[in-house]
């Protein structure tokens, strides 16, 4: 089961894709969490979930405060998950008598989104599935590096047993750390 952690939406229970996902497990969720409002990056953030899969990761920060999420999920059933899982949310935030967060959902590949993307995003989450190779994943943070405004924060989800991402220019590695099979990598702007 996935749900929202924390916010006006807490507890709220989450649908999940039938196949083809991965979700981020609730422990890895308030860990990212945790670091991001210990740096007060959520409240008010532009947030930008790309691989968005149920679009755990994005609504969470919808429920957390941010003004605007993007969640980018190519599969079409996927996509509609996170369609009615941002709707949920929506509702949980009338519900909450607070102000209704944007939530914008993109049926779109990462690639294609980022072509035409307009930023800037204050936070970005990028947990593609794990046989996304390096080179794409360099691909999708370089074309990232123009929408990020000094300050961003950039969440990369991979597993334990790949090794870390290659950093392009204009990011820098801030710092790493694992959680059991997950490891969590955060980018800064350079």
């Amino acid at each position: 089961m996935t749900r929202i952690v924390s916010g006006f939406a807490g507890s709220l229970t989450l649908q999940v894709p039938k196949s083809g996902t991965r979700p981020t497990s609730d422990r890895v969720r308030e860990a990212i969490f945790s670091a991001l409002e210990a740096r007060d990056a959520v409240h008010g953030a532009r947030v930008l979930d790309l691989y968005a899969g149920s679009g755990a990761l994005g609504l969470e920060a919808a429920s957390r405060g941010a003004s605007a999420v993007v969640l980018v999920e190519r599969n079409p059933a996927a996509a509609g998950v996170c369609r009615r899982n941002a709707a949920s949310v929506a509702a949980s935030a009338r519900a909450a008598k607070v102000a209704v967060p944007t939530i914008d959902v993109r049926a779109t590949t990462v690639q294609s989104y980022l072509g035409g993307a307009a930023g800037p995003f204050d936070v970005v989450f990028l947990d593609p599935p794990y046989d996304v190779g390096d080179a794409e994943l360099l691909a999708v943070l370089t074309a990232l590096v123009p929408l990020l405004p000094a300050g961003a924060e950039v969440c990369v989800e991979r597993s334990t047993r790949t090794p870390a991402p290659t950093v392009p220019a204009g990011l820098q590695l801030a710092r790493h750390k694992a959680y059991g099979e997950t490891a969590i990598y955060w980018l800064a702007p350079a």
